[in-house]
C-alpha cells in the first residue's frame, strides 16, 4: 500500500499544474480529438531506466541487457580487453503487452550487489499521453517492480545476503516517470524513484528515495543519442560510515545510442554502474567515472506480435 501511495503521490504532483484541467478531457470520448505524441523514446528503457515508451497490446518483448567490466583503472585496460573479458551483470526477460497502457514483465539477473541470482517481476502502467496540440504537455507512466535474490544465504548475519527468511530476499521501486517530447528531436524524462530493500548491510539505508534525469537527441530516422543520471539521496551518516570503510558511493550516469532496426531496439551504452536491476544501481553504484571505473554495455530488444497487426514506422 505505501508503493502504491507514493506512485500516485508523485503522479499528482508530475501533472498538477498545467496538465490539471486537461486530464479531465483526455478520457472524455465526447470531447474533440487530440492526436498523442508517438514514440518519445524508441523503446522502454533510456539507458538504465524506464521511459514512458509502452509495449503495444499483444507484443512481447524479448530483453537481453549485459554490463562488461571496468575500461580503465585496476581492473580494466588492456589485461582485460578493456573489460570485455569480464561481466558485473547480465539480465534476461520477457515483457508484454496486456494493453497499449498496461506491460508487464519477468526477468532473470546475474545480479551486480552482495545479493545475486534475481528474479524481477514489473508493471508498467501509462497513465496519461503527451498529444500533439498541447492539450496534455506530458506523458506519465507508473512503475513497480518486485526483486527476489535466489542464492543461498550468506552465513554471516550482519551482510546484506544473509537472509533470515524469505522476505529478507524481497527489494522493491516504485516510480513515476514524467516525459515530454521537444519538437521531433529532442525528449526529457523525470523518475521520481523510491526504492525499499527488506535487507541492507549495517548502517545501509531500507528505503532510499531518488530522481532520476535523461534524454534522447535524434540524429537520424532510426539513431539517437541518450543519457540518464539518478541521484540517490543517502543519509550522510551512510555515507560517513561507509566511507570510513573504504567505501564511496557515486551516482549512476549512462550515456549511448539508441538504434532501431525494424524489430529490433538496441542499445550501446556507457555507465558506471555494474548493476542493471534498479534496487542495485541506484543505491549501490560504488565506481567512478573519474577513476576509469565505467563500462561499455548493451540493451537488446528484440519484439514479437503475438495477434494482430504491428506497425514500426516512426
Amino acid at each position: 500500500m505505501k508503493i502504491i501511495a507514493f506512485l500516485l503521490l508523485c503522479t499528482s504532483i508530475s501533472v498538477y499544474g498545467q496538465a490539471q484541467q486537461d486530464l479531465s478531457h483526455l478520457f472524455d470520448s465526447t470531447g474533440p480529438a487530440h492526436p498523442k505524441v508517438l514514440y518519445t523514446y524508441k523503446g522502454t528503457r533510456i539507458i538504465m531506466g524506464h521511459s514512458t515508451d509502452m509495449l503495444r497490446k499483444h507484443e512481447l518483448d524479448f530483453r537481453v541487457d549485459h554490463r562488461f567490466g571496468d575500461l580503465g583503472g585496476e581492473f580494466g585496460g588492456s589485461k582485460t580487453f578493456y573489460g570485455i573479458d569480464n561481466s558485473t551483470d547480465i539480465r534476461i526477460g520477457l515483457e508484454y503487452g496486456i494493453s497499449d497502457r498496461l506491460m508487464a514483465g519477468l526477468g532473470r539477473s546475474k545480479g551486480s550487489g552482495e545479493q545475486r541470482q534475481l528474479i524481477d517481476l514489473l508493471v508498467k502502467y501509462k497513465l496519461v499521453e503527451q498529444t500533439q496540440d498541447g492539450h496534455v504537455p506530458v506523458s506519465v507512466a507508473l512503475l513497480g517492480t518486485a526483486v527476489m535474490s535466489a542464492m543461498t544465504s550468506e552465513e554471516d548475519p550482519h551482510k546484506a545476503a544473509w537472509f533470515g527468511d524469505a522476505s529478507d530476499r524481497m527489494s522493491y521501486v516504485a516510480q513515476s516517470i514524467v516525459s515530454r517530447k521537444f519538437g521531433d528531436r529532442l525528449a526529457f524524462s523525470l523518475s521520481p524513484t523510491y526504492v525499499h530493500r527488506n535487507r541492507v548491510g549495517y548502517m545501509d539505508m531500507n528505503n532510499m528515495f531518488a530522481l532520476g534525469v535523461g534524454g534522447r537527441l535524434k540524429v537520424s530516422k532510426r539513431i539517437g543519442i541518450v543519457a540518464e543520471y539518478f541521484y540517490p539521496f543517502r543519509s550522510q551518516a551512510s555515507r560517513d560510515y561507509y566511507k570510513s570503510q573504504g567505501i564511496t558511493f557515486y551516482n549512476p550516469l549512462g550515456v549511448g545510442l539508441e538504434i532501431e532496426t525494424g524489430g529490433h531496439v538496441f542499445h550501446i551504452n556507457f555507465t558506471n554502474s555494474t548493476a542493471i536491476q534498479e534496487t542495485q544501481f541506484i543505491p549501490e553504484t560504488t565506481t567512478s567515472w573519474l577513476q576509469g571505473q565505467f563500462r561499455w554495455g548493451f540493451n537488446i530488444s528484440r519484439r514479437f506480435t503475438l495477434f494482430g497487426k504491428k506497425d514500426w514506422k516512426k
